[in-house]
C-alpha cells in the first residue's frame, strides 16, 4: 500500500501522540505547521519529519502534502479543516470536530463541493475492541440489546488558565471528554429521541460534570457521565436481555472486551495486540477512503459527525452553556 502523504497543523500533544503512531506503523509523514516556525522545526526534529512551517497557510499548500491532520483547539478546527480544504487537501480533524453543528456542516458542505476526504478523528471508532464488540451485538448472543452506561471522568487541573477551564478555547468537560461517550452511544444505539442533561460548573463557567440519559425507541436507554474534577472507573456496559459486554478501563483507549452470559458468566474475552495508542487506525481509514475514491466513512459518516455535535448542542442548551463568539 502506497501511504498519502500526511502533513500535521498543529504542534500539541495530541498531534504528537498521532505523529507518534503513524511514525510507528508505517505511515508517511511529511510536514508540520505551526504558528511557530521554532516550534514547528523542534517538533520536526523530534518525529524525523522533512519539512517544518511556520504557518498553517504554508503548511496546507505545500504541493507534497496530499491530507492535513487538525490538531488545534477546537474553536480553531472548521478554520483550520477549511483552510486545507480550500488548498485541495483531505483532512481527518480532531473530535470534537467544530464547536458546533453549524460548523460542522459547512466544512462537510466544503468537502463535498470539493470532492475531498473530511473525516474526524474520533480514533476510538476505528480500534479493533470496537469492532469487536459491534460483532458481538450484530451476533444477537446479548438478546435484545436494552442499555447503555458509561463514563469519561479524569481528575484534571483546576488552574483556571488551564485549557480544559478556558471557555475561550472550548474548554469544559463535554467537548474534551464528554465527546467520546455520547459519540459511543451514538455509534451502538443511533440518534436518541430524547435527551436530559444535569451538569455542574467551574468559577470560570466551563463546565465541570455532565451527566446525560438518552432515551431510544425498542426500550433502550444510555446514560453517560463526564467529568473534568473527578476520576472515576472509565469503563462501559452494553445490557442485553441474554447478556452483557463489558469495557475495561480505559474503555475508549485499546483494552480488553469480555461478553457475560445471562447467568453471569464470562464466555469470551477479547483483546487486540497493536502499536502505540491506536491512533493509527483512523488514518488508516482516511487513508482507504482516499484510495477508493470515497467520500463517507461507514464507521462515521459525515452526516452522523454533523448529528453528533447537533447532540452536543442540545446538551449545551439544556445545561445553559454558550462559548464566547457564538
Amino acid at each position: 500500500m502506497t501511504h498519502l502523504r500526511w502533513g500535521i497543523l498543529a504542534a500539541g500533544w495530541i498531534a504528537e501522540s498521532f505523529t507518534s503512531d503513524l511514525n510507528d506503523n508505517g505511515f508517511t509523514v511529511q510536514a508540520v505547521g505551526s504558528r511557530s516556525l521554532e516550534k514547528a522545526r523542534a517538533f520536526a526534529d523530534r518525529f524525523g519529519i522533512r519539512t517544518a512551517h511556520g504557518s498553517y497557510e504554508n503548511l496546507v499548500n505545500d504541493p507534497e502534502v496530499d491530507i492535513v491532520y487538525i490538531a488545534t483547539p477546537h474553536p480553531f478546527h472548521a478554520e483550520a479543516a477549511k483552510l486545507a480544504l480550500e488548498a485541495g487537501k483531505h483532512v481527518l480533524v480532531e473530535k470534537p470536530f467544530t464547536l458546533n453543528a453549524a460548523e460542522a456542516q459547512e466544512v462537510m458542505d466544503l468537502a463535498e463541493e470539493k470532492g475531498l476526504v473530511a473525516l474526524e478523528a474520533m480514533w476510538t471508532r476505528f480500534l479493533p475492541h470496537m469492532a469487536r464488540v459491534r460483532e458481538v451485538i450484530a451476533s444477537g448472543v446479548l438478546g435484545e440489546v436494552r442499555t447503555l452506561m458509561v463514563d469519561h471522568t479524569q481528575d484534571l487541573p483546576d488552574d483556571p488558565a488551564h485549557r480544559i477551564n478556558d471557555l475561550a478555547l472550548g474548554g469544559g468537560s463535554l467537548l474534551d471528554l464528554g465527546i467520546y461517550p455520547v459519540s459511543f452511544a451514538w455509534d451502538l444505539f443511533g440518534e436518541p429521541l430524547t435527551v436530559q442533561s444535569h451538569a455542574t460548573f467551574k468559577e470560570t463557567g466551563a463546565d465541570a460534570t455532565i451527566a446525560t440519559i438518552f432515551g431510544y425507541d425498542g426500550a433502550r436507554v444510555a446514560t453517560t457521565v463526564s467529568a473534568s474534577d473527578t476520576r472515576g472507573p472509565n469503563r462501559a456496559s452494553i445490557l442485553g436481555t441474554e447478556g452483557r459486554i463489558e469495557i475495561d478501563a480505559v474503555w475508549y483507549s485499546q483494552t480488553t472486551v469480555r461478553v457475560y452470559d445471562v447467568e453471569g458468566t464470562e464466555t469470551e474475552t477479547f483483546t487486540a495486540e497493536i502499536t502505540g495508542r491506536g491512533m493509527q487506525f483512523q488514518a488508516a481509514e482516511a487513508e482507504r477512503l482516499v484510495a477508493a475514491g470515497e467520500l463517507d466513512s461507514p464507521l462515521l459518516p459525515r452526516a452522523e459527525t454533523v448529528a453528533i455535535m447537533a447532540t452536543l448542542d442540545t446538551i449545551r442548551e439544556q445545561i445553559g452553556l454558550r462559548y464566547p463568539g457564538e
